[in-house]
């Protein structure tokens, strides 16, 4: 065997050495040059595949942590909606405004209920005795007013939750039931149809001018726009997919209007709401100044329809109502456009 084939066999022989360098690990002589490009590349493909790859641990409890997800989707709503500044300042100012007509009268000097003295009290402009001044029968005027802004208020609620939640309902089963679709249509053509006012005014005159029974009048005959503007949405998500799944599955009514579909209406019925309670105020005043309503209790539209015959002889009996009125209209609309901008989940990161 000549020294050439010796050499060969030899190599051949010869355990295989590793020579290629783990450039990712620290490198004890950080002064030295590591290859790049080329070099580095083929220094990594002469690495054994145990030193280039490691097999990951499981773990269940990590593993639970990357399906699990912190949103929420009223927590995002409140966040969404404290990102709008004047909404927020006037819903506090909306709030510390209800919490003083509670305070107004233990503050003040003179009950509601003080006597009437027409001849020695009446029409006395603010001062210090009378802070907002006297009325046409020398009662105190700022226990009137707050008095009359709590009633207000407290109508104007109750009347929108009413009027909301009936439209509400009717329209969900207006929407999704669709036999039942001629009757609602012919009942809405047949309300809306007749001015308001003609039925507010029959009933007035029919039952009585209380104000529980004109609040219940304005709740029957309030629910027209909402339910129709609910039913119109509910076309939309009536016949999607997961619905029609929940049908086939055996799916009760009631399951399917509340939990697949109502969802999807909350930022519309929460603006309609927020904008339903000045109307309400504004509908009272109205109805007030027509003389559909009590005016032994004292309420603002009671205060405006007194002071309109008397302002260019007592001003202020007219500034501080309005004000009140104009306070209360701006904030819901704020509110109403803000919140319902929060539910919106496309807004939502």
């Amino acid at each position: 065997m000549d020294t050439q084939e010796k050499k060969t066999v030899q190599e051949a022989e010869a355990p295989v050495v590793n020579t290629a360098v783990d450039y990712d690990k620290v490198d004890p002589n950080p002064k030295r040059e590591r290859p790049r490009g080329r070099e580095y590349l083929k220094a990594r493909s002469q690495m054994p595949e145990e030193q280039l790859f490691s097999f990951a641990e499981y773990n269940a409890q990590e593993a639970e942590k990357i399906g699990y997800s912190n949103y929420s989707y009223w927590k995002s709503v409140w966040a969404n909606f404290l990102k709008k500044k004047p909404a927020v300042i006037m819903s506090i100012m909306f709030l510390l405004l209800f919490i003083f007509t509670f305070v107004a009268s233990a503050i003040g000097k003179y009950d509601i209920h003080m006597a009437p003295d027409p001849i020695n009290r009446m029409y006395i402009s603010p001062n210090s005795e009378y802070w907002f001044g006297t009325n046409a029968i020398g009662q105190d005027y700022w226990a009137q007013v707050w008095y009359a802004t709590r009633a207000s208020i407290l109508l104007a609620v109750l009347v929108s939750l009413g009027q909301i939640s009936l439209g509400v309902i009717i329209g969900l089963i207006w929407g999704y039931v669709r036999k039942l679709d001629r009757f609602f249509t012919e009942l809405y053509n047949l309300i809306d149809n007749v001015p308001t006012i003609i039925y507010m005014t029959l009933i007035a005159l029919m039952v009585g001018k209380t104000m529980l029974t004109m609040g219940i009048a304005m709740v029957a005959f309030g629910w027209l726009a909402t339910a129709r503007n609910v039913r119109n949405l509910v076309f939309m998500y009536r016949d999607r997919e997961y619905n029609l799944a929940s049908r086939c599955l055996g799916t009760r009514l009631g399951r399917i209007l509340f939990r697949n579909i109502f969802p999807y209406l909350v930022s519309v019925i929460i603006l309609r709401l927020a904008l339903a309670i000045p109307t309400t105020i504004a509908y009272e005043v109205t109805l007030t100044y027509l003389g559909l309503m009590d005016i032994m209790v004292p309420s603002l539209g009671n205060l405006l329809s007194a002071a309109r015959a008397v302002f260019p002889r007592a001003t202020y009996t007219l500034w501080f109502p309005a004000a009140i009125v104009s306070i209360i209209t701006i904030t819901f609309y704020l509110v109403g456009n803000a919140f319902s901008d929060a539910c919106d989940p496309r807004n939502h990161v």
